[in-house]
């Protein structure tokens, strides 16, 4: 082995260790790195058009371009999340006295089944009542004891969030400021053709708008649509159940139907007829239209993935990274396909030649 061979194979262990040891060190603020980075990639379109506006001052823009994302993004999220923590706490405690009892619910809805079908159903053994009545409120109430546990830890993790959300927001407005030339020097590192290096940034930026504006628009269209109709029905605790349909509408092909829907069946089979067939007319014309209408005006067809795709990797990511795997598992997902695309599109190079 060359000297110089030897001392470019020492060079790339190095690199590779110092990389992981800095990744190491960033690990606590994974969170706060990645939305920071992922707001800089979806505001720094008005990043650029204010500094055109401001004269070229990068630091003015950045400042204000900060202040607009902190307006309508920081502050109502961080408000809508200390609102449903607390409605989950009421719904925790509500279980806990007996105010609501799933295994009665779903107790009442079986009895409003005609003889014949219940017969039929306990003949070939596909509902077990009792089993069905634990296991609902087995997971009501771990699920609403997780959100009373979260509002009793806000309190005790206050200084880490407040530190995340800093270093969050201090790294957003470099990252606003400074973007242009970092996005330069790691095209610059990547050992690609710049016809490749282009389509796959151009590819990565388009599928984090998407995924981000597409995706959390629509979730949030959806979920604010089933919670206003759940509370012209009267259902109890309609921000929580809002909360819980956005969050499922990031599932294509399942959604909010796995709210509403059965809530809409139990209403029919407990006597409710109207507020059953309006909630059923309302799920499937208004809230399932949503994602027919607008996703494909905010996704666009370019960077649209198939269904199963999307469900795949959005379940994955969200089971590996929590709930930022809702972006990096789609994210992965197409440049995966963008790399194979490209592998597949490039050339074998001719075998060398003999002298």
């Amino acid at each position: 082995m060359s000297q110089t061979s030897l001392q470019y194979r020492t060079f790339l262990l190095l690199l590779v260790l110092v990389t992981v040891a800095f990744g190491w060190l960033l690990w606590p603020f994974f969170g706060a790195v990645f939305w920071g980075a992922i707001l800089a990639i979806i505001f720094y379109p008005l990043q650029r058009r204010l500094c055109a506006l401001f004269g070229g001052r990068r630091n003015l823009a950045a400042l204000t371009t900060l202040l607009v994302c902190v307006l309508i993004v920081i502050i109502p999220v961080s408000a809508i999340a200390g609102a449903i923590i607390s409605q989950g706490a009421a719904v925790y405690e509500q279980i806990r006295a007996g105010d609501i009892n799933f295994g009665a619910y779903m107790e009442r809805a079986m009895a409003a089944l005609p003889p014949s079908v219940r017969g039929l159903m306990d003949k070939f053994g596909l509902v077990d009542v009792s089993s069905i009545q634990a296991k609902l409120a087995e997971v009501a109430a771990k699920g609403s004891q997780f959100f009373a546990t979260q509002a009793l830890n806000i309190g005790q993790n206050t200084f880490q969030f407040v530190v995340g959300l800093g270093v969050m927001l201090y790294l957003l407005f470099f990252l606003l400021r400074d973007g242009p030339g970092l996005s330069a020097r790691i095209r610059q590192a990547l050992p690609l053709t710049e016809e490749h290096k282009r389509h796959l940034f151009r590819k990565f930026i388009a599928v984090v708008r998407a995924t981000v504006k597409g995706n959390i628009v629509v979730a949030v269209t959806q979920g604010m649509l089933g919670g206003i109709i759940f509370w012209l029905l009267g259902i109890k605790a309609a921000l929580l159940w809002s909360v819980v349909m956005a969050f499922l509408s990031l599932l294509p092909a399942v959604g909010a139907g796995l709210i509403w829907g059965p809530v809409a069946v139990y209403f029919i089979l407990t006597g409710s007829i109207w507020q059953g067939v309006v909630l059923t007319l309302y799920g499937i014309l208004v809230i399932g239209l949503v994602d027919n209408v607008l996703r494909p005006v905010l996704v666009g067809k370019d960077t649209r993935m198939p269904d199963y795709v999307v469900l795949i990797s959005t379940l994955g990511g969200m089971a590996l990274f929590g709930i930022n795997g809702f972006v990096i598992g789609p994210l992965i997902a197409a440049l995966f396909i963008a790399v194979w695309d490209l592998f597949s599109s490039v050339e074998e190079p001719p075998p060398a030649t003999g002298a």
